[in-house]
């Protein structure tokens, strides 16, 4: 597990590298001291084992990049700049730093009860989810409005927000590159990651 995280930690920093942004070393210095890179991505649905967040992270990097290249051509950075690309995938998540413990609860297993381990969540900034990971960005490095956009609405129609309001709908409609990086949060979360 160990050489698991830290090989995804390398990837993700060699990434982050593309990152040139004022305040971007400092946001590094910041996630570099939460568990980032060992935290999971969920409690329990996908990618909820140690090292989680951050494998989360790289896939959807992947996934979106595919998408921008099949959207706009291999000409894509007439579009959008790799930098943008590694921001919104490497950052869109970082709302879950610092939010799961590892917990106990009673299992039957073979008919007996045993105590489990699993993930609880606990938000000491309940800020709210895009919304948090914008925030928490925008105290070190100063984000576009779309990349903004983008990680803010990367849930999509899961995010409360969304119910019986139009915001989704014109964040989709101004910024398109909503669409590709929640199509890719999707493909990401529910076709390339496991569930422990």
């Amino acid at each position: 597990m160990e050489k698991f995280i830290e090989e995804n930690k390398q990837k993700y920093l060699q990434i982050f590298g593309i990152i040139k942004r004022e305040g971007a070393d400092k946001l590094l210095e910041y996630i570099n001291n939460t568990d980032f890179f060992v935290a999971p991505a969920s409690g329990r649905r996908h990618s909820n084992f140690e090292g989680g967040l951050c494998l989360h992270s790289l896939k959807v990097y992947e996934r979106f990049k595919r998408l921008i290249i099949s959207e706009y051509g291999e000409n894509y950075q007439t579009r959008i700049s790799d930098e943008s690309i590694a921001i919104i995938a490497l950052l869109h998540d970082i709302c879950k730093v610092n939010t799961y413990t590892v917990d106990y609860r009673n299992q039957k297993v073979d008919g007996q009860w045993i105590q489990v381990p699993y993930f609880a969540y606990k938000n000491n900034l309940p800020y709210g989810h895009g919304e948090k990971s914008v925030y928490i960005i925008s105290g070190f490095m100063r984000l576009t409005r779309e990349e903004a956009m983008a990680i803010n609405w990367h849930m999509g129609g899961y995010d409360p927000r969304a119910q019986g309001s139009s915001d989704l709908m014109d964040a989709f409609t101004n910024f398109p590159l909503c669409v590709l990086f929640h199509i890719a949060d999707l493909q990401s979360t529910y076709l390339d990651e496991d569930k422990n």
